[in-house]
């Protein structure tokens, strides 16, 4: 557990503030006493996790400095079990924080779930477990993963290939989720079946979707018109997921995002869920969520006060 030349123990202590060292068998553990029981509870949780034979990452120590932090009283061994799916490379994919376990339960409990945040919270990744679980279980019998290829705009037909080739720049973070969950040559025979399909949101039109999961990805780029025509694609035993994050829109100047219009208009729905992610969920490489926090703190730095009136010359 304690990682090439004890990293792990070294991750430990730079998240708790304390420092970690060992000796043979024995760990010790140095700095303030609330620090120091912080640090032995995340130990004590990766080793047992470790006793089960899980691999453990530097990421996956990481996250769980973060989580036991935030929530003392959670056991890895408990988040473990809510594994989704063993993706390829037996992959295990469940949730990491406490928002992510409340993000795969909403699936559970409705027939379309919205989860909003910044980027690496695991919103598209863990739809898409959760897509392709069901797939495998005949839950479903086809994934339809959209997303609105807002920077082709109306260019399209000036790009070279065919459509396919056009739109495929858009939507390869959603064949890169796939191909991580299902090995190569499977996926590529789903994709050729037709069973999962890769779209734009403008080709949903007219549609309706039955026995499917959908997902739409990067819905803040989609107008207030196109996010009506999406949810009404939904067909009879379909199930879908809507993920985007409302501080990256890429819409024309003047154009609303149908996604702020959704989250406003069909809070508390019955059947419909609303996940909201933080920072503190992000679960990528460590260093993203430190990215994320100083461009935050550079924005509320630079923002005009509240009140504040520009003066601007003649235009």
């Amino acid at each position: 557990m304690a990682g090439e030349l004890g990293r792990h123990l070294a991750l430990v202590g730079k998240n708790t503030g304390t420092r970690v060292s060992q000796r043979g068998g024995v760990v010790r553990l140095a700095g303030a006493e609330a620090d120091t029981e912080l640090a032995a509870a995340i130990l004590r949780e990766l080793y047992a996790l470790a006793g089960t034979g899980i691999h453990l990452t530097p990421i996956d120590v990481d996250q769980a400095c973060r989580l036991l932090r935030a929530e003392p009283e959670a056991r890895l061994l408990e988040y473990h079990a809510d594994t989704v799916l063993v993706g390829t490379r037996k992959k295990a994919i469940y949730p990491r924080t406490p928002m992510q376990r409340a993000y795969l339960r909403a699936f559970a409990d409705n027939d379309i779930v919205f989860g909003l945040g910044p980027a690496g919270t695991g919103k598209t990744y863990l739809a898409m477990a959760v897509g392709v679980a069901a797939l495998l279980k005949e839950q479903v019998r086809r994934i339809v993963l959209v997303r609105p290829a807002v920077e082709a705009g109306e260019k399209l037909g000036f790009l070279p290939g065919d459509i396919a080739e056009k739109v495929n720049p858009y939507l390869r973070p959603l064949y890169d989720a796939l191909y991580d969950m299902v090995d190569g040559e499977r996926a590529d025979r789903l994709v050729e079946r037709g069973v999962v399909e890769v779209a734009p949101l403008a080709f949903m039109r007219g549609r309706t979707l039955n026995d499917a999961f959908i997902i739409l990805d990067e819905a803040q780029n989609a107008t207030e018109e196109q996010m009506k025509m999406f949810l009404t694609r939904l067909g009879n035993e379909s199930k879908a997921a809507v993920t985007g994050d409302l501080s990256q829109m890429d819409l024309p100047r003047g154009v609303r995002s149908g996604l702020a219009q959704a989250t406003r208009i069909l809070d508390g729905v019955e059947g419909i869920g609303m996940v909201r992610f933080t920072d503190a969920d992000i679960v990528r490489h460590p260093l993203v969520s430190e990215i994320v926090r100083a461009y935050d703190r550079d924005a509320a730095r630079t923002a005009a006060p509240a009140g504040a009136t520009r003066m601007n010359g003649p235009a």
